[in-house]
């Protein structure tokens, strides 16, 4: 997972044609953390509408459970859990870092009625 979160802001960096060292000197050292969300069955929603503060957030829906939505358009568009897959978010940092170029995403999780979500 590690290697993954260095690989993707290597690859953005790129696309702003930035130097390699100067992106890498950014996130290299960057803080890291994993968590793990179960969003039980309710009437209720999951966290309410926010962006990421950090630079990218690596998300794996373990089951096929929709909730993720993202704002598009003044509307939210599900976002349908795919097996094998990671989700990334761009978060606040990154939108900085990138002078706007890469936008960070407003999103929302929603609670299932019938199955909960991992």
């Amino acid at each position: 997972m590690k290697n993954l979160a260095l690989l993707i802001p290597d690859q953005m960096g790129r696309v702003l044609k930035m130097d390699a060292e100067e992106i890498r000197v950014l996130f290299t050292d960057g803080v890291q953390s994993m968590r793990m969300n179960n969003y039980l069955p309710g009437p209720e929603h999951g966290f309410t509408t926010h962006s990421d503060a950090d630079a990218l957030t690596i998300l794996f829906q373990l089951n096929q459970t929709e909730g993720l939505q993202i704002r598009r358009d003044g509307g939210w568009v599900p976002i349908k859990p795919q097996p094998n897959a990671f989700v990334v978010n761009i978060g606040d940092i990154m939108e900085v870092v990138s002078n706007g170029i890469y936008r960070s995403i407003e999103h929302r999780e929603i609670v299932n009625s019938t199955r909960e979500r991992i």
